[in-house]
């Protein structure tokens, strides 16, 4: 199947592909670099494409989506899902296994997409290949011979890291139906859950095999991350708490953070930075567990969640 990538593309942006091929002859390079602190340790490194670069990756999107799978298992970065339904899949399943891709956009390179559209029947001119490698790809040591990977950053590597795991999702999932396994993958994690004992004490093995099937091991687990738990421990599942009755939580902590925040806020005690964040808190906890908004409405009153809610600037207060 050949897709006319060029011709698509370039109507979509309405620019000359000799425009579009000079714009990313050094698309790869054309990156700015930073870091945020990760959620439990260490440095996350973002590589945030360029404005320009960034149009033309959601053009290139576009034209691929309806030509591309993505399994139904995976469950993020999919219009209409998030982590709500990724636990919901497992709240019912006593026993729960995780585990934790290493580093994985940097490990996903322009081989393995340009493998994975073969394996879909797509036909690429050399000139398509290159148009993909340069659109999507980055340059992470910025030398001439520097090895390109996705990056965290770019709104196209979402969508591509979706795309080329869809054999490896296709084969797992297709192995836990029969023996009673849900698997969901939420990005990087992985989550099977069974109500029976003793069942996913093989799993890591067989992912380990079908990621040496698939990939040639460019993209493995992280060991450290691998977790078991039951009803007898905590359940957690991309950050939401599954309770021994089944129900899904954001989590003791998460509630105390909220409502210590909310205090704050009532007293003029948080800058903007902690404001938006509190705000995503309360979204979030919204979403996952309805009542507990109505919680804080009782406790600090309908008009200061309201406030906190519609809060847009500095010049605006708290109460």
């Amino acid at each position: 199947m050949k897709l006319n990538l060029y011709a698509k593309l370039t109507d979509k942006l309405g620019r000359s592909r000799n425009t579009v091929e000079r714009y990313i002859s050094n698309g790869p390079m054309k990156y700015k670099v930073y870091t945020i602190p990760k959620r439990t340790s260490g440095q996350r490194v973002i590589a945030h494409p360029a404005k320009k670069l960034k149009v033309i990756q959601r053009a290139l999107v576009s034209v691929l989506e309806p030509h591309l799978k993505i399994h139904h298992k995976a469950m993020a970065y999919r219009k209409g899902l998030g982590i709500k339904d990724n636990a919901v899949l497992h709240k019912e399943n006593e026993y729960l296994l995780k585990l934790d891709f290493s580093d994985f956009f940097n490990s996903i390179t322009p081989e393995l997409f340009i493998n994975y559209c073969m394996q879909n029947d797509i036909t690429l001119s050399t000139a398509e290949k290159n148009l993909l490698i340069k659109t999507f790809f980055w340059n992470k040591t910025k030398k001439n011979d520097g090895k390109l990977v996705l990056s965290v950053g770019a709104p196209s590597s979402p969508f591509i890291s979706n795309t080329i795991m869809y054999f490896f999702d296709e084969a797992i999932d297709k192995y836990c139906i029969t023996k009673n396994i849900t698997y969901s993958r939420y990005a990087d994690d992985l989550t099977f859950s069974t109500p029976y004992k003793n069942v996913l004490f093989h799993i890591p093995t067989l992912v380990k095999k079908q990621l040496g099937i698939i990939f040639s091991n460019q993209i493995t687990i992280n060991d450290f991350k691998t977790i078991f738990s039951s009803k007898a421990h905590n359940r957690h599942v991309t950050g939401v708490t599954i309770n021994n009755d089944g129900e899904i939580s954001i989590g003791r902590e998460r509630k105390r953070l909220i409502s210590s925040l909310i205090h704050k806020f009532i007293l003029g005690q948080l800058d903007i930075e902690h404001i938006r964040y509190l705000q995503g808190l309360l979204s979030f906890a919204t979403d996952i567990e309805p009542k507990f908004k109505s919680r804080m409405i009782s406790k600090y009153s309908n008009q200061v969640i309201e406030n906190l809610i519609k809060f847009r600037g500095s010049d605006e207060q708290a109460n």
